[in-house]
């Protein structure tokens, strides 16, 4: 098929039937009915202008169209390296992802390498310790300031809010391995040895930690959440995200600490679902194990909290 013909194709399969395609796409052009009517005939071709114009309007994907099969055209997300730029990182991610599930019926699938980000959208000192955490690793002139010296734009926790929102009106399938907690434990006991966060910070990060931990727990036994939460033993996870919805997949594919590569690539989103369906397969499900299964992940995730707030108060104890 040619590309026009594929094109035209793709926009009539976005009107309804009872509505003429010759009047739709001169309305959208601005042209009158005769040049509308010379485009879809082929007598004439559309220019790269009009092309884009028309995919804009019809929310067609040119690369799924056209793009050859082993090839995916992706959007990113904005690169960091000031806290201006984390604002804006934020404020442009809840926006998308706003818009991504604007229907009820979304689900949301998450490979969870580390602890999902959205977990640390709530206000808390663990949010803020997330925000000095990135910015110190994307941020070359970040590196000497102390935790309890940085400050956050109060308009960081509006997008936070909207981000945590968003998630918590989907239907979310997360996927996690005894590892998905280490990063978060790391990196607090880094940053006291450094001598940029001080005990008591240090300490009081832990505690919110197993707040979290708690809170999963509670939403793992909450038989009316959207929630679920799955046990896998089997692979490395690698942070994904995959959105569906009933219109079509987005896949969010991680390329640095917050970039991520984005794409709705019809071949590729519907692998990586197909995936993420697998990996269920091959996990626990939280949510319907026993007690005594449920108790053991997660009382596991505890105790290596414990073991680095130990291993923080020996250090001190050791000084005396």
């Amino acid at each position: 098929m040619k590309y026009q013909q594929q094109f035209l194709k793709a926009i009539r399969s976005k009107i309804p039937n009872s509505v003429s395609l010759i009047d739709e796409i001169a309305s959208v052009l601005e042209i009158s009915y005769d040049a509308s009517y010379r485009r879809i005939s082929e007598k004439s071709k559309f220019s790269i202008d009009e092309t884009i114009r028309l995919a804009d309007h019809f929310k067609i994907s040119l690369d799924n169209l056209y793009s050859e099969k082993e090839k995916v055209i992706v959007e990113k997300t904005i690169e960091i390296e000031t806290l201006k730029d984390m604002l804006h990182y934020f404020k442009s991610s809840a926006e998308q992802i706003a818009l991504l599930t604007r229907k009820s019926n979304t689900i949301l699938y998450y490979s969870a390498k580390d602890i999902p980000l959205f977990y640390f959208m709530d206000g808390t000192i663990l949010s803020k310790f997330k925000a000095y955490v990135w910015l110190n690793l994307l941020n070359k002139e970040q590196k000497n300031i102390a935790f309890e010296n940085f400050v956050i734009d109060e308009s960081f926790s509006e997008h936070m809010h909207k981000i945590k929102s968003t998630y918590e009106n989907v239907i979310v399938n997360e996927v996690w391995n005894d590892t998905t907690i280490n990063s978060s434990l790391q990196q607090i006991l880094y940053y006291y040895e450094a001598g940029l966060l001080n005990l008591k910070s240090a300490n009081a990060l832990c505690k919110d930690l197993k707040r979290i931990i708690g809170l999963i727990q509670e939403k793992c036994n909450n038989a009316n959440s959207n929630f679920a939460i799955f046990y896998n033993e089997l692979i490395l996870l690698n942070n994904n995200m995959l959105l569906k919805t009933d219109e079509k997949l987005t896949m969010f594919v991680p390329y640095t600490l917050l970039g991520y590569f984005i794409t709705d690539n019809g071949d590729s989103c519907k692998n990586v679902h197909q995936f993420f369906e697998q990996q269920i397969i091959n996990s626990k499900p939280l949510g319907q194990s026993g007690i005594k299964e449920q108790n053991l992940f997660f009382n596991r995730m505890l105790r290596k909290i414990d073991y680095y707030q130990e291993k923080l108060n020996s250090q001190v104890d050791l000084l005396f």
